[in-house]
């Protein structure tokens, strides 16, 4: 969502074009009702970008359907470049005066881009969105109540039964559990893939770590019962049978449901971006940010901590951790190599500055612009350095 209208910003500001306030997705699964000024600061995110671009509540009545007026739909390409935006769009605004945009994510490449713009994008997403004072007031509290009772880990725990439909992992779970997931996969047309081998994409991994696969890796990289561990994420598949392992291990676990009072949480509750934005100001703040799949939340909370001087981001190497695992759980490799392998493993994994890997033609295996804007990062000095 953040990165989405970031670069719309983006895309209004290349082409002198007056942005209207997004609409944000009501119909994914989580179909969740907040719109933009429920989760972002409205009057913040028009001003601080005055400068640069001319933003808007709502479309004028004259555009409105009320009066008759319809406006063009249609999708940019993904991963498109100022080009295609100054050719192929730009003219379509001559033609219909409003163009809406009915997808957003990842519309323009990641590499490319003049760095003015570059470094307009880091400017929309670290000071331009600002979550409403709501937000921000219940998440400043939660990083307290967690910095006063010292350091702590942010476990952005990717086990949700979305995440799992739609991946099609099932490692762990019972013969009922897969079930549904895979007739939930089904519910969805737009989720094309439909039948899905399981281990085999665990294998090539490209399933989040279960929470017992969690807990091993959390204890291989040295972390120990003492340590404070705040689960962002919603509500786990499986639920507490899931978490007994990684409860036993670390009993220090808490989210914001136990660290709140059941009086603050209501008015967010059935509002999974509002909660989502919670959890990603606390991953933010966090001692150690722990994503157990690199999804959009666990980039963008990335690319932030970047931004705020290379905090320590811990991304795991699924792929080779479940090879480790896997040798390890059969009783093929010890435990003290098991987790020497996995500090070796993720030496080079810990958020340090290194610039961006640019692969030309295939832009959704390069580096994520927001998990690191080196452009916004590095000037003056030498990432690599």
């Amino acid at each position: 969502m953040r990165a989405a209208i970031c670069d719309m910003v983006i895309v209004a500001r290349l082409l002198n074009l007056t942005l209207v306030v997004p609409e944000l997705d009501k119909t994914s699964f989580w179909a969740d009702p907040s719109d933009f000024g429920d989760i972002f600061d409205v009057s913040h995110f028009i001003d601080s970008l005055r400068d640069e671009v001319r933003i808007i509540k709502r479309l004028p009545k004259k555009f409105s359907r009320k009066y008759g007026f319809q406006a063009f739909r249609m999708s940019p390409v993904s991963w498109s470049n100022e080009k295609y935006y100054l050719e192929q769009i730009l003219p379509l605004f001559s033609k219909h005066k409003v163009v809406h945009f009915n997808r957003t994510d990842t519309r323009l490449a990641n590499n490319g881009i003049q760095l003015d713009l570059q470094k307009l994008r880091c400017r929309v997403n670290f000071q331009g969105l600002k979550f409403t004072p709501e937000i921000e007031t219940l998440g400043y509290k939660l990083v307290r109540i967690l910095q006063d009772k010292g350091p702590f880990v942010a476990l952005h725990l990717r086990y949700e039964m979305d995440m799992l439909a739609f991946s099609g992992c099932t490692h762990g779970c019972t013969v009922e559990e897969a079930e549904e997931l895979k007739r939930l996969r089904y519910a969805y047309p737009w989720w094309r893939e439909k039948e899905i081998m399981s281990e085999e994409r665990r294998q090539q991994g490209l399933c989040p770590l279960t929470p017992e696969e969690a807990t091993l890796v959390l204890q291989a990289l040295g972390f120990d019962k003492e340590t404070q561990i705040y689960i962002a994420s919603g509500e786990i598949f499986g639920s507490e049978r899931r978490l007994a392992s990684l409860r036993a291990a670390f009993p220090h676990i808490v989210k914001k449901e136990t660290i709140l009072d059941p009086a603050e949480l209501p008015q967010f509750q059935n509002h999974s971006s509002q909660m989502a934005a919670l959890d990603f100001m606390v991953s933010v703040a966090s001692n150690t940010f722990i994503p157990t799949y690199y999804g959009n939340m666990a980039k963008v909370v990335e690319g932030h901590r970047r931004y705020l001087g290379f905090k320590r981001s811990i991304l795991p190497d699924r792929k080779k951790l479940v090879e480790l695992l896997d040798l390890h759980q059969n009783g093929t490799l010890p435990w003290n190599d098991f987790a020497l392998a996995v500090r070796q493993v993720h030496e080079k994994r810990m958020g340090q500055p290194f610039r961006r890997r640019i692969i030309p033609d295939k832009p959704k295996e390069e580096d994520y612009f927001y998990a690191n804007p080196d452009e916004c990062l590095c000037e003056g000095t030498k990432c690599e350095d």
